[in-house]
């Protein structure tokens, strides 16, 4: 073995790519994934695995699932913003009073 290497004119490899998945940047809550982490510590897999998993069960689990009035009228009323209680309340013409 040599004591010194000369790097000067190396390249780097081509890189391979993992067939059926690609590379991407995600935010996830801290949280989230603290407890991704955790369950694949303890059951001895990557959480990066886990996190695919769950996403892929979710998705087959909505696909099967017609959308009905009842989820419709939930994801409504999480997404819409709420009107004020005041906007509800008739307004008194001024000057009159009862």
């Amino acid at each position: 073995m040599r004591a010194e290497y000369d790097f000067s004119k190396a390249k780097r490899a081509a890189r391979i790519p993992a067939k059926g998945k690609t590379r991407i940047t995600i935010f996830i809550d801290d949280a989230i994934l603290a407890e991704f982490r955790a369950r694949a510590e303890r059951m001895g897999s990557g959480y990066q695995t886990m996190i695919n998993d769950a996403l892929r069960a979710y998705l087959a689990d909505t696909d099967s699932q017609p959308i009905t009035e009842a989820l419709l009228r939930r994801v409504l009323r999480e997404e819409l913003p709420q009107p004020s209680r005041q906007s509800k309340q008739p307004k008194r013409a001024q000057g009159s009073r009862r």
